[in-house]
């Protein structure tokens, strides 16, 4: 059986009431690995939702998210607050296993036109603190003679001027190996040399952080250029 029909086979023996089923993750894409799982959302009328549980099933680990329709709006609103939807994506890339009685295919209809309006912009009190931070930040970049300390920094500062490059643009945020695919997407270039930078910066190669600081510092401006003097908060 393949990854699919393995993930409808649980959802079936495991939830036989269940509302709707979505499988996503890299499972479904090109960046299938030999570690990817079965990312399985699953809703139901009730009971004993909501819960998220991971487990083996068949040699493939798998991820539940189960939900009510009323806890898929309640994770949808706060994690469209944040900025960062992995339950929209899910939903909205992944492929519908089951629907009963349509509500999978209207949970995805949602998802993919609140992904595609994208996250709400970010307010100026918030992108002022981000440029506050990457700007303390490089300075000590810049003073930094320990190499254990520089790697610290630079992953630091990779991430805060990735998300500040995402808010600008009006994107979607996202964490770890999402971050660079959402980056990827949104800015190629700035990706790219953002994350060579990094890598350069932390191996100490002879571009040393110049590569790096001048990517972070175009993000910067981008967001309205360095912020430190004068910056306080009550």
């Amino acid at each position: 059986m393949d990854h699919v029909e393995i993930a409808r086979e649980l959802v079936r023996s495991r939830f036989p009431e269940a509302r709707a089923a979505f499988l996503a993750g890299s499972v479904l894409t090109h960046r299938r690995t030999l570690t990817s799982d079965l990312d399985i959302v699953v809703l139901l009328a009730g009971p004993p939702a909501p819960f998220r549980e991971s487990l083996a099933y068949e040699g493939w680990p798998v991820e539940l998210f189960v939900q009510t329709e009323a806890d898929w709006r309640l994770f949808a609103e706060r994690e469209t607050a944040a900025r960062r939807s992995p339950l929209l994506a899910m939903c909205a890339e992944g492929m519908v296993l089951i629907d009963t009685d349509g509500l999978g295919a209207a949970l995805q209809a949602e998802s993919r036109a609140r992904m595609a309006a994208g996250p709400p912009p970010a307010s100026a009190t918030e992108l002022e603190d981000r440029r506050y931070a990457i700007t303390d930040s490089l300075d000590d970049l810049r003073g930094c003679a320990d190499p254990r300390e520089r790697t610290y920094i630079v992953a630091d500062l990779l991430q805060r001027a990735s998300e500040l490059a995402l808010l600008v643009g009006g994107h979607w945020l996202g964490g770890g190996k999402w971050l660079s695919r959402r980056l990827a997407a949104a800015e190629p270039e700035l990706h790219s040399r953002l994350t060579a930078g990094a890598a350069a910066a932390i191996s100490n190669t002879p571009e040393g952080n110049g590569d790096f600081v001048e990517a972070v510092e175009e993000v910067l401006e981008l967001a309205g250029g360095p912020r430190w003097a004068g910056y306080s908060r009550g």
